[in-house]
């Protein structure tokens, strides 16, 4: 059982052990922080714009051996473009997939419900130019044959399934073209 610390989510929890606990960084390079705010997001987000703004975009677009795109939906409520950056772990042909985890929080990121409710969204790989694709949420069948490659590929998607109780939607990203 995994104790309660008032209103803190465990940011990551150890589940090697037969019961899961919350453990210090020294026994699963696992800590116990709050998860992320909604203002942390956002301030990250920032930030990897700067390093590419700074680095006249030399870096920035690959994260943890994954590429990252800006995905830029509609706002559900505004109707006005809201752009975040994301790492996509995995491709097939014009295909991007995206992982809506926000960190294996328990509510889906604010773009995979305006994706959700407009799924037209552009997105921008690298130097290329943005284009315009269409955001598809995977159907259990896709997700039940993708999810393994990406949780095998990068287990971090893994332990953020492990810290919740919904499913963990991905994303399909196609050229709005074909």
């Amino acid at each position: 059982m995994i104790p309660q610390h008032h209103g803190t989510r465990p940011w990551a929890v150890c589940d090697q052990a037969e019961n899961p606990q919350i453990v210090s960084a020294s026994r699963c390079l696992i800590t116990l922080s709050p998860m992320p705010s909604d203002v942390s997001f956002k301030a990250m987000n920032r930030v990897h714009r700067i390093l590419l703004g700074a680095s006249g975009g030399r870096l920035g677009w690959r994260f943890s051996g994954m590429p990252v795109i800006e995905l830029t939906t509609t706002g559900r409520k505004s109707g006005q473009p809201r752009a975040t950056m994301l790492t996509s772990p995995y491709r097939e042909d014009s295909t991007i997939v995206v992982v809506a985890s926000r960190g294996g929080d328990d509510t889906n990121p604010a773009w995979f419900l305006n994706l959700r409710d407009d799924p037209k969204v552009m997105v921008k790989l690298g130097h290329q130019s943005p284009a315009s694709m269409i955001a598809q949420i995977a159907k259990a069948d896709e997700r039940a044959r993708i999810w393994p490659i990406i949780a095998s590929r990068h287990p971090n998607y893994a332990g953020y399934q492990r810290k919740t109780d919904r499913e963990i939607p991905l994303v399909l990203l196609r050229p709005a073209g074909g």
